[in-house]
């Protein structure tokens, strides 16, 4: 019976993904090749001294930005800092200035990492000034990353690669703005809370006090997943009733986390102009990802354990309406996305089952990964893929016609290196340095031994990925953790995307070579196998040392 309910969850998602891959992929192709503007962009561009027809170099791209990202950065900072003397600030203080910084670059890196308790931290102003615009352009910065490394592989002989600016402001207001009011006013009627009543004191059945917070929260709801940002309005996010009331808007905030993510290889094929381009990386998600969800939901529903036996199944941090299925589609779609937004607790997941969350984010995000950075980051591997198999052949490898070249292996390199290198080291300083050890073993981790160590490895995967979920046993708002992981959430966010857009100018400088009989096809099964296999082995090879420390010895134990 769980497996007739497995496979019909996920015939649900498929449908639904299956009838809006084409409309959604070739309408962001339209929005980013569309020579015409709208009235309200050609308004922003004159305020902010644009010309949409100027093109950028990849060098002033990522100028732009960066400058911007930066600019968000110190304004959510400040409006933090200042929150007591913002209007609807609930009487709430200000945060301390390491967790205004950590939450600053969380949302800022689009990852929307959570040290704090929202509801009681944050007021109404910095949630929607802040937090949720940082949630629109944050995702929209991640996605026209995509566009310019699409762009760079669809030219030839070209020095630019696009205009952030223009890119930056279409995707917001031509894609995520529209679906966001949609997704909304559905998540209303479905029983998602959006007020401004503040907290509201109620008697319980027992007789006791209690206070409910409220919140402009469907709002907010829709773009945290569309975006895949992740950050909740409530301390127990999607697990909450006003976030997610039931098994049908748990559904719902799947497909949204999923619907840009998987469309984007739709999009990248239109550009390229060979759609079968884009079949092949979405084959190569969708592998990844349905066997991630068949795995975890085998290990939740069969939980070893004296516990998960006697209850029939692990149903300890799962929600009654959702169950293992919903549980276990949500946790796959969100560790697979960049998203962090949780319908059950991680950290009470078996051993194994938590386990397989953090492979998700340790195989790069990329099935299908986050808006934007899951195409860039399979476009990556693809590259790697091409350079492979040339080796094998023994003729210059090629993708899309475009040479790879010791400059583009370089690039490819450091992509999939830097965020290994973050979440290695980060977890190591933690246990490593004798005063942030004790801060971390006596004051943040819940569970000592290895699934302490688990947390630990849990949160800097989550961070250095721009991912944002946790394992829940972890006190994360000290000095170190606050400083360390927003310092692991920009590093793993930009300095990734410095060398996509470098790899993006590299490739448009190039002309396209001929297609010859020792051309690898790029757009058949045997590739789709072969890109699988290399996001594989690149993570087994990295992070199975790490592993065996902490969650699959306690699988063992």
């Amino acid at each position: 019976m769980t497996a007739l309910y497995t496979v019909a969850a996920l015939l649900t998602v498929v449908v639904v993904l299956a009838v809006l891959h084409r409309p959604l992929g070739d309408y962001m192709a339209w929005i980013f090749t569309s020579p015409k503007d709208w009235r309200v962009e050609t308004a922003l561009y004159r305020l902010i001294g644009v010309d949409p027809r100027s093109e950028q170099t990849w060098r002033a791209y990522l100028r732009a930005l960066l400058a911007f990202s930066l600019v968000g950065l110190l304004l959510l900072y400040l409006l933090q800092r200042l929150q007591q003397w913002l209007p609807y600030s609930l009487g709430l203080g200000a945060p301390s200035p390491h967790l205004a910084f950590n939450t600053a670059a969380s949302f800022v890196g689009n990852t929307n990492w959570q040290s704090y308790a929202p509801e009681s931290t944050l007021g109404y102003t910095v949630q929607l000034a802040g937090l949720a615009v940082q949630n629109f352009v944050s995702a929209a910065v991640g996605i026209a990353v995509a566009v310019a490394l699409v762009r760079g592989l669809a030219r030839r002989t070209s020095t630019t690669i696009g205009n952030f600016w223009v890119d930056l402001l279409r995707c917001t207001l031509r894609l995520l703005l529209p679906i966001s009011v949609i997704g909304a006013l559905v998540l209303l009627v479905g029983g998602v809370v959006q007020n401004v009543d503040g907290f509201t004191g109620i008697t319980t059945l027992a007789g006791a006090s209690q206070s409910v917070p409220g919140g402009p929260v469907a709002s907010q709801e829709v773009i945290k997943l569309l975006g895949t940002n992740g950050g909740g309005f409530f301390n127990a996010n999607s697990a909450h009733p006003f976030e997610n009331p039931s098994a049908w808007t748990n559904v719902l905030e799947v497909l949204l986390m999923l619907v840009i993510p998987f469309s984007l290889p739709r999009t990248f094929g239109t550009m390229v102009g060979d759609r079968r381009q884009g079949y092949t990386i979405l084959a190569a998600m969708a592998v990844l990802y349905v066997a991630s969800f068949a795995i975890l939901t085998a290990l939740e529903a069969h939980g070893a354990g004296t516990a998960p036996q006697l209850a029939g199944a692990a149903m300890e941090g799962k929600e009654q309406r959702f169950g293992i299925i919903g549980s276990t589609l949500f946790s796959t779609t969100s560790t697979t996305t960049s998203t962090g937004a949780v319908d059950a607790m991680h950290d009470s997941y078996t051993a194994l089952g938590g386990m397989l969350t953090m492979i998700n984010m340790m195989l790069g995000e990329v099935a299908p990964g986050g808006v934007g950075s899951g195409l860039y980051g399979m476009l990556v591997v693809a590259v790697i893929a091409v350079f492979i198999a040339g080796l094998l052949i023994g003729r210059t490898p090629e993708y899309l016609g475009k040479k790879i070249g010791p400059r583009e292996m370089k690039l490819a390199s450091l992509y999939i290196l830097v965020v290994p290198v973050v979440i290695l080291a980060g977890t190591a300083l933690s246990f490593a340095l004798p005063g942030v050890r004790e801060s971390v073993t006596g004051t943040s981790i819940l569970n000592p031994g290895p699934h302490g160590f688990s947390e630990v490895l849990y949160a800097f995967t989550s961070a250095a990925n721009n991912n944002g979920s946790a394992f829940a046993g972890l006190t994360a708002s000290t000095p170190w953790l606050d400083t360390s992981l927003g310092l692991a959430i920009l590093i793993g966010r930009f300095v990734p995307i410095v060398v996509v857009l470098a790899l993006a100018g590299s490739l448009a400088a190039q002309d396209k070579v001929p297609v010859t009989a020792g051309t690898l096809p790029t757009h058949r099964l045997q590739f789709v196998g072969l890109l699988v296999f290399v996001v594989l082995i690149v993570s087994a090879l990295t992070f199975f040392p790490v592993l065996t420390l902490g969650p699959l010895a306690e699988g063992l134990l």
